[in-house]
């Protein structure tokens, strides 16, 4: 059930280790997580993708303040303190528990039934798994933001700190010239008109210009300054954006680096990039909201058809449709010190002319619904699937 994540265990010298081992192999039983018990060696504490101390009886807490030094020494991470309800072993994890805070140092206590305590450590494990696989990647800016971004300033350097995430700055001349460089395919999809069918291999070339790009810069995913291609290729990044994004990059639109790192965080954490999308119209009595934009990856869609990109009326442009069900709206802003998180219904699909091609109905509450009109980070937003709301509360808690 869980992966690389490792148990080390207190216990006091005046309990019957033999009885107590008794009770430990079938706690972690009922747990799934019997197979992570590493014992009382701490010499590799830190190392995991997550370390859990399980506080086996009371009177521990002499040994965990001994050890103290050199687990901090190991690893900055907060503490977390598993306690069964035997052997005094909750109250031991409370004065330990008050001692960290007393210290300022981070903790929790993992205790409860047994759903609880399988639900928070999945919970805690995936958030742990993401910001291991995020430390150190690259995200490429290619073109830089566009013009009317004026709101979507990014500091790299807190970037940098606190996601270990590094921002590369890419020309766009980079990009054409990879394109230019990469022979035109004809393309598997299927197209509804002679205009799209012709935009089709173009659209294929800006894709593989990207993957050239992805290649020589050694990146995870970019954010696209991708109106630029309309002028410059006369045709658009849409098709390209939707299959990378699905193939497990990250690929933001408009060079929109705030939501390309939301997408990031969002990739790592439930494994899709999400739906990138502008809030188009908002019915405050109904507390329905409409996000459109012309790309959605093909992994987030039940179905789809091509269309053209709806501001040119050229390339290629994604009309898809997401499942109707619970969805997750998120953004966080380019210094990481503010985001948004709501949790809704997708209660339709629409198909209007006079928005971007992708276009999905999304109810959500009061409060949620006022924050677009009162105090929002940016114009773009990004849809995922699922409510999501704790798991990335958790992970911005500690980010």
């Amino acid at each position: 059930m869980f992966n690389d994540i490792a148990i080390f265990t207190l216990t006091s010298k005046l309990h019957d280790e033999n009885a107590v081992q008794r009770q430990t192999v079938g706690f972690l039983e009922e747990l799934g997580l019997d197979h992570a018990l590493i014992g009382s060696d701490f010499s590799t504490y830190g190392t995991h993708t997550l370390d859990i101390i399980y506080v086996r009886t009371g009177g521990t807490e002499g040994l965990f303040k001994k050890l103290l030094p050199q687990l901090r020494s190991q690893s900055e991470k907060p503490f977390y303190l598993l306690s069964s309800g035997s052997s005094n072993s909750l109250a031991a994890s409370m004065e330990i528990l008050s001692f960290l805070r007393q210290n300022g140092i981070a903790g929790e206590i993992l205790h409860g039934g047994q759903s609880a305590i399988i639900d928070r450590v999945t919970t805690l494990a995936k958030v742990s798994a993401a910001q291991k696989s995020i430390h150190g990647c690259r995200l490429g800016v290619i073109g830089q933001p566009s013009d009317w971004l004026i709101a979507s300033h990014t500091d790299a350097g807190i970037v940098k700190n606190r996601l270990g995430v590094e921002l590369v700055d890419i020309p766009m001349e980079e990009l054409t010239k990879a394109i230019a460089s990469t022979p035109s395919s004809i393309p598997h999809y299927q197209a509804p008109t002679s205009a799209i069918k012709n935009a089709l291999p173009g659209a294929m070339q800006i894709c593989d210009g990207l993957r050239k790009v992805i290649k020589e810069y050694d990146l995870q995913g970019f954010t696209l300054r991708c109106f630029d291609l309309l002028s410059k290729i006369h045709n658009t990044g849409c098709l390209a954006l939707a299959i990378l994004n699905s193939e497990g990059y990250v690929a933001g639109c408009e060079g929109d680096v705030p939501t390309m790192i939301s997408m990031f965080i969002a990739k790592h954490l439930i494994g899709v990039s999400g739906f990138q999308a502008n809030p188009s119209s908002i019915d405050l009595e109904t507390k329905r909201m409409i996000l459109a934009h012309c790309t959605i990856p093909f992994n987030m869609v039940e179905s789809y058809r091509l269309d053209t990109h709806f501001e040119s009326g050229i390339g290629v442009g994604i009309h898809g449709e997401m499942p109707l069900g619970k969805v997750t709206i998120f953004k966080v802003s380019g210094t990481l010190d503010r985001f948004f998180l709501a949790e809704g219904q997708l209660v339709g699909n629409k198909f209007l002319p006079s928005l971007c091609r992708t276009q999905v109905d999304v109810k959500l509450s009061t409060e949620q619904i006022h924050y677009f009109l009162t105090n929002p980070i940016g114009n773009h937003h990004v849809v995922l699937p699922g409510h999501q709301k704790a798991l990335f509360e958790e992970f911005l808690k500690i980010m």
